[in-house]
Order: C-alpha cells, then sequence, then structure tokens
C-alpha cells in the first residue's frame, strides 16, 4: 500500500508532522513503512506555459519555434523539437536556470543560429513514472489540462510537493488498505483529530433507469448495491485525482473509471462501472458459475471457470468475475454515457481461489480476499456517485438498490486488566488504557477490572482478547515496556526415538562409504513411471507448477538419486555412492479430496567400481555388495528375520532384484536398475534400495546389548555341498543353524559355483562355520560331532552331498 502524505493530511490533522516522523511513529506501532519517497525526481524552476504560436525553424526542419507565455512581462522564444507541440497549449516550462532529474541544467542556448530561453519538457523529462501515464502523455511534450495556470509552479500542479510512504502491511492489517483506514490509525497513533468525507445520497433527477439485483447465494455474496449514473461525459480525470492515483501506483484511464479506483483507495472498498447500456434491463444477478463457462475479462484474455467462481451476469450473460476482475463485454469505452456502479461484499475464500487459479491478482482481489468493511459498502457508492456528478457531469438515474442478508453483528470482547497488565508485563494504569482505547475510537464500558471493548467494523482483525491487549501494546509504546530476564524451569532436551534412528542411520551408511543426499520433493510426471514401493499411488500434481520437471509431488525417492548421480558421472566422478531421508507423497484418487499420506523411507544407490580392498583392487558394484551394506544397516539397527526373496519390479532388472521382507512385512527393494534407464542416463551397472522407514523403525532396536571379546579360541570348518540350482542360500544357511546347535558362533557363505564339475542343474555351495562355546575350549571331537549333524540334516533337508 502506497499512501500520500499530502493526501492523509487532508483526513488527519498531521500539523508539525512531517512525513519522515510519520514513517517512524507508525513503524514503531506495528505498520511497517518500507520507504518514504519524495515524489519530486529533482525538479526546480519548472512552471505552466501557453504557447502563443508555433512558427518553422528557419535552418531546421524538424524544429519550431515558439513563442510562450510563463506569466512573466515578456514571451520566451523557445526551440521545441517535439512534434505535438501546437498553439494554445498549456506546457510545462523550463526557465533559464531550471535543473531537471539526471543532473539537467537549462541555459540559455542558440539552437541552429535560433536563441532559446528555456525547454519545453515531456513527461520523461520531468521525471514522471511513463507506466503510470496515458499513452498519449508520453509521446511527445506533456500537454497539460485547461485546469493548469500560467505561471503556476509545476511541482503543485503535478503533485511533486507530495511524499509517499510504502507500507509494509502484515496480512491481518486489511483496515490500513485505504485511507480512511491510515487516518484512523494516524489518529490513533498522534491522537489527532479526523476528518473524513461523509458522502450523502443524491436525489434521482430526470428519468429513473431499471435496475434490479439478485443473488443466488447470500454464503457467496452478503451484500451487493447497485446504483445508476446518466448523462457522463466520458474524458480525463482531473489533476487532483490523477496526482493521488499515480501517487498510489494506480495509472488514470478516464474520469469514470478513475472514480472508481479513487474511492477504493479512499474507501478500502472495490468497486465496479458497468456500462449501463450492455446490462440487458439492468438486470444484475450474482450466481456461481456453470462448469467450463467462459469469460473474455479487461484484459483481453478469456478466462475459463469453474463451480468455485463467483459472476456478476445480468442473467443472460457473464458481466465480470466478481471482486476479481471485470468482463470486456461490459467495460467502460468511448461512448459511454451511463453506467451501473456495484459495491459489494463477497466470499473472501472464493475470491482468493479464484485469483490463484487464474493466476490474475488485482488490487480488488487483494481486498476482497482479506475482508472488506461491510458498513462502507452503501458511503462508498454514494461517494463515487458524488464523484461522478462533479467530474464527469452525470446524473443520479436510480436509487440505491441494496441485497443484504443481516447486519454486522456486533462484537464486544471482554479484556481483563491484569491480564493486560501481566502480558505485557508493564504496569499500566486503567486511565492510560481507557485513553488507548478512545484513541483507538473503540467504544468500551468498564465493569470492575474488565474492559467490555466493541470493536468497529472496519478491524476485522480483532477477535480474542489478545488481540486487544497487542493493540493496548503498541499503542502504549513496545520501546516503553520494561526488559526482563526470562523465568521459569526449563526441561531437558532430547532426540525422539525416530530421531535417534534416523541419525544413527545416517551415520552408518556414512561410515559405509555413502554420501547423503538431499533432493527436491517436486519432481516431474515421467519420472513417477516405476521406482516406487507403492505402484498404485498416484503423483499429486500442482495447480501453478513452476516447471514440467517440478509439476508433482514424488512418490518415490530414486528417480532423483539417478538424476544426481549422472550428473557426477558426467563430471567425471565415476564412483557414486548415495542415499536419502525424505518424505514421499502419496494419493490414490484424483483430484484430491483428502490430504494425501506422507511417508518417510529411505533410498539409497551404487554405481561405478567399489573402493579397493586390501587383497585385491577395486570392483565393479555388484547386488550382493550393496546388499552387505544393507545387511550391516541392520546389524546395526539390531534387526533380525530378514529375508531377501525374488521379485521383478517395474524399473529394476527382472533377474537382479529382491523384495525385503522384515518380520513378513514388506520392507523395500533392492536390485540393479534396469539397463535401459541406465543407458538413458548414461551410467553403468547401477544398484539401489529403497526402504519404507516405517517397517524399518519397528523392528529396529534402540537399545543394543554388547558381549566381551571371547576368553576361548573358536574352530573353523569349511563346508561345501552340491544342492539343485534352485534352493535358495538363505534357506540352506536356515538348516545350517538349526543343525549345529548354540555352539555356531558364524556362517559365511564364501563361494558358488556351477559347471561340469558339479552337473547340470546343480550347484556348489562352500560355507565357513566357526565353532566357540563361552565357558571352555571345544574339543576336536565335539566340533566333528555338530558338524556332522549339520551335513546329516542338509542331506535330508535338500538331499545334499559333499563336494569332493
Amino acid at each position: 500500500m502506497r499512501v500520500s502524505y499530502e493526501w492523509l493530511k487532508e483526513m488527519v490533522d498531521l500539523s508539525g508532522i512531517d512525513a519522515d516522523e510519520l514513517a517512524e511513529s507508525l513503524t514503531r506501532t506495528g505498520v511497517a513503512v518500507d520507504a518514504v519517497e519524495d515524489r519530486n525526481p529533482g525538479v526546480q524552476r519548472v512552471v505552466v506555459g501557453r504557447v502563443k504560436s508555433v512558427e518553422p525553424h528557419p535552418g531546421a526542419e524538424r524544429l519550431r519555434v515558439c513563442r510562450v507565455d510563463v506569466g512573466q512581462e515578456d514571451l520566451l522564444q523557445i526551440v521545441c523539437g517535439a512534434p505535438n507541440v501546437a498553439e494554445g497549449q498549456l506546457v510545462p516550462v523550463a526557465l533559464e536556470g531550471a535543473e531537471l532529474p539526471g543532473d539537467v541544467r537549462i541555459k540559455r542556448a542558440k539552437l541552429r543560429g535560433v536563441e532559446s530561453q528555456g525547454m519545453i519538457c515531456s513527461a520523461g523529462e520531468l521525471g514522471l513514472p511513463e507506466k503510470l501515464l496515458p499513452k498519449e502523455l508520453t509521446e511527445g511534450i506533456l500537454v497539460l489540462t485547461e485546469e493548469a495556470k500560467v505561471g503556476q509552479d509545476i511541482r503543485s500542479l503535478l503533485g511533486m510537493d507530495d511524499k509517499v510512504l510504502e507500507l509494509d502491511l502484515t496480512p491481518n492489517r486489511s483496515d490500513c488498505l485505504s485511507m480512511i483506514g491510515m487516518a484512523y490509525e494516524a489518529g490513533a497513533v498522534f491522537d489527532r483529530s479526523l476528518r473524513l468525507p461523509e458522502p450523502k445520497e443524491l436525489p434521482v433527477t430526470g428519468a429513473e433507469l431499471p435496475v434490479s439485483v439478485a443473488v443466488e447465494s447470500e454464503a457467496d455474496c452478503p451484500v451487493y448495491a447497485a446504483q445508476v449514473v446518466d448523462g457522463l461525459r466520458l474524458g480525463p480525470s482531473p489533476q487532483w485525482m490523477q496526482n493521488r492515483l499515480i501517487a498510489a501506483g494506480v495509472r488514470p484511464i478516464n474520469n469514470i473509471v478513475d472514480v472508481t479506483n479513487y474511492v477504493m483507495l479512499e474507501y478500502g472498498q472495490p468497486l465496479h462501472a458497468f456500462d449501463y447500456d450492455q446490462v440487458s434491463g439492468g438486470r444484475i444477478l450474482v450466481r456461481r458459475a456453470r462448469q467450463g463457462e467462459r469469460l473474455e475479462t479487461l484484459d483481453g484474455v478469456t478466462r475459463e471457470c469453474d463451480q468455485d467462481t463467483i459472476l456478476i451476469t445480468d442473467g443472460d450473460k457473464p458481466l465480470g468475475l466478481a471482486g476479481v476482475m471485470g468482463g470486456a463485454n461490459s467495460e467502460v469505452k468511448d461512448g459511454t454515457t451511463r453506467v451501473l456502479i456495484e459495491s459489494a461484499c463477497f466470499d473472501p475464500v472464493l475470491i482468493r481461489r479464484t485469483s490463484r487459479r487464474l493466476g490474475l491478482r488485482s488490487e480488488a482481489s487483494n481486498r476482497f480476499e482479506k475482508g472488506v468493511d461491510r458498513s462502507r459498502i452503501v458511503p462508498a457508492l454514494k461517494r463515487a456517485v458524488q464523484l461522478l456528478v462533479e467530474v464527469a457531469g452525470g446524473r443520479v438515474a436510480s436509487l440505491i438498490v441494496l441485497e443484504k442478508s443481516g447486519d454486522v453483528d456486533e462484537k464486544i470482547i471482554p479484556v481483563r486488566h491484569g491480564r493486560i497488565v501481566s502480558l505485557m508485563g508493564a504496569d499500566i494504569g486503567e486511565e492510560d488504557v481507557m485513553d488507548i482505547f478512545r484513541r483507538l475510537r473503540f467504544p468500551v464500558k468498564k465493569e470492575e477490572n474488565v474492559y467490555h471493548v466493541q470493536v468497529p467494523s472496519r478491524r476485522n482483525d480483532l477477535n480474542i482478547e489478545v488481540d486487544i491487549i497487542e493493540e493496548v501494546a503498541r499503542l502504549y509504546g513496545y520501546n516503553r515496556i520494561p526488559a526482563v530476564f526470562l523465568q521459569g524451569s526449563q526441561g531437558r532436551g532430547g532426540l525422539t526415538r525416530e530421531q535417534r534412528l534416523r541419525r544413527t542411520i545416517r551415520h552408518t551408511l556414512r561410515y559405509l562409504g555413502m554420501n547423503e543426499a538431499v533432493t527436491y520433493s517436486l519432481t516431474s510426471p515421467q519420472w513417477e513411471k516405476g521406482l516406487s514401493l507403492h505402484p498404485d499411488a498416484r503423483p499429486i500434481p500442482l495447480s501453478m507448477p513452476i516447471s514440467d520437471e517440478r509439476s508433482v509431488l514424488r512418490t518415490s525417492l530414486l528417480p532423483h538419486l539417478l538424476q544426481s548421480a549422472a550428473y557426477n558421472v558426467h563430471r567425471r566422478q565415476e564412483h557414486v555412492a548415495l542415499f536419502e531421508i525424505g518424505r514421499t507423497y502419496l494419493a490414490e484418487k484424483q483430484p484430491l479430496t483428502d490430504l494425501p499420506e506422507e511417508r518417510w523411507e529411505l533410498a539409497g544407490l551404487w554405481t561405478g567400481p567399489m573402493g579397493p580392498v586390501h587383497w585385491r583392487e577395486q570392483t565393479a558394484s555388484d547386488f550382493y555388495r550393496v546388499k552387505g551394506i544393507l545387511e550391516s544397516l541392520f546389524a546395526r539397527l539390531g534387526i533380525e528375520g530378514v529375508e531377501f526373496l525374488p521379485d521383478r519390479p517395474e524399473g529394476f532388472h527382472p533377474g537382479r532384484t529382491a523384495e525385503i521382507r522384515i518380520g513378513g512385512r514388506f520392507a523395500g527393494i533392492l536390485g540393479q536398475i534396469h539397463p535401459r534407464l541406465s543407458d538413458e542416463l548414461d551410467l553403468k551397472e547401477t544398484f539401489a534400495f529403497q526402504l519404507d522407514m516405517e517397517v524399518l523403525l519397528d523392528a529396529a532396536k534402540t537399545d543394543l546389548l554388547f558381549r566381551p571379546i571371547p576368553r576361548y579360541p573358536a574352530s573353523t570348518r569349511d563346508l561345501a555341498i552340491v544342492v539343485d540350482a534352485g534352493v535358495p542360500a538363505a534357506e540352506v544357511e536356515k538348516v545350517i543353524r538349526r543343525a549345529a546347535g548354540e555352539h555356531l558362533e558364524s556362517v559365511t557363505l564364501f563361494d558358488v559355483y556351477t559347471g561340469e564339475q558339479v552337473g547340470n542343474e546343480k550347484k556348489s555351495l562352500a560355507y565357513s562355520l566357526v565353532y566357540r562355546a563361552e565357558d571352555r575350549t571345544l574339543t576336536d571331537e565335539e566340533v566333528a560331532k555338530f558338524h556332522q549333524a549339520v551335513v546329516d540334516e542338509l542331506e535330508r533337508v535338500f538331499g545334499a552331498r559333499l563336494r569332493t
């Protein structure tokens, strides 16, 4: 919000208070002022002049020799090159010794042999913001209206003697989106009197034009007021009105549209003017849009509406998007002589939805979505009609037609004095509190130590006791509240079980040679095909994505890890080992009717050569090395009962992928990324895993038990057996552990062989078995007995035979 200091001075007594002091005091009391802008960019000694004559330059085809009256005894001779200079015009004239923006100084000079005693200025040369000026005023010299007086200082005419306060308002202070609201605020801060406009309803003169209003849903539009003005003469608005609009950052258009914008800035109540001749029968119907209904708005764009869009119609055709922008079919244009002025209140939620969905923000939608003061709807309409009569020569052609549901409820909030003192931490007296309510112009009744505060309708941000206490505190002065040390007991901080386990997982994977990555939660739909633990989940699209690459919420962590791996490989980082702990977002239906499910997941990948070990050079990544990393992680978390079962999920190699189950629950996937996908990303063989953190954490143990280093030696026996090729090694290991008994310390598979020596459809599995007793040294006879029991059980269960 941009606030004109000179305009504000008309509404509140600011004598003795300059713009900088006003800005500082407003900021201290909670209405932040980002900057104070001086509207004079450096113009000195520029006055209004009237062009008396224009003659061709004798030595230059494009130059003109002008005789200009600037209120001095003699006319000035000025050489001008603007093509639009003409006799009789009122123009800004820079006198000898004048200063213009950009350190330009005007001196008497000769141009092609003809003396020039000044310069006729354009809008750009005066430093006026050309984007806020009509196009015709930015081409050539600036032609002034007949309001200007010869010899008048151009600064006072164009409002350059004003200063503008740029406010940084919080969303709750919608009352400060108007000059009247700022007058109340400044009056409260400085305890000054107000001089607010008091519009009166003008009587109908001449023939009355028909107008009717109907609202389908009172919840969508609680109040709608309309009135017709006839006999209008379209043209530029007065200079004083243009000055104030430009100071507020609004471009003047014509006197009719400018009046609606001016009253919006003054009252905070958006208005709209419809060409009455385009409103069939003067009927207004406010209704929801039908699915697929379209409307071309004032910016020339055809908008498609949905069922949450409120439309202003005449019963036959749409006329405008309620609270957002009017329609092109009913806009004020050349030839418009009759308008229907709308002043209304719409559902803030629906206005915000429509504005966001269409990507169409306007000054009107900004105010409607924050909530307007319903008590100002009719006064704003009266004010607009008054101004149209004054500046556009109109006549009132109808009474005010008002359609509303109920009245504004009176809001009274009880506030305890003890609560004020407690929250502020300052010993403020009851007289001071009552004085602050007087300055805020809040009616209040006091009973014992409780204030019953009546909140004006303009302050829709005040709803509970602490809101009123905040008003008292900021007007009392935050700088007057004493600083004290915090007191009270403080509990000991700590991590939750899930946080501790996630930290353990991160540390473990880092120690195992992996690097943690943090990737985007937004991804592309093409990456959401496969590679997910939830193949039935549907990606959730964004309503307004920044780009196609960030248009849906991810259902898997692996796609971005693969992209990160490819990025590093393309920059000559051959070995990449990444993991990420993050959320995925799952929805079964589209469009969303409920909040999506957010699940924590763990994903990782290895590509390129593994690090070297002491007895051999580095080798390529393989399934078993990555499987060993996961087994080390499970061991660190104390997770038992882990199974790896063959699987063929989408996006993975069909013969090198396993499903992971923990305690019988599906926990994730481990396997090689499909070669076709790896080739697309220029990756070598890449192995990845993805785990459901909920299953992982449920099975994890936070308190691990450690035992001392064994005191007695172990006995190691190797066992090589031949079994059918389809027998899983994991099943063999289970049988070995069951048959060996309690003294078996570990089982390690160190070799798998298939070939002619073991026969077709057979394979050889070689295990290293370690036996140890905690209370004694095992004898060879005991170890042989345990080992033979293992051989016998393998032969019985699998038909295994020892390989010789």
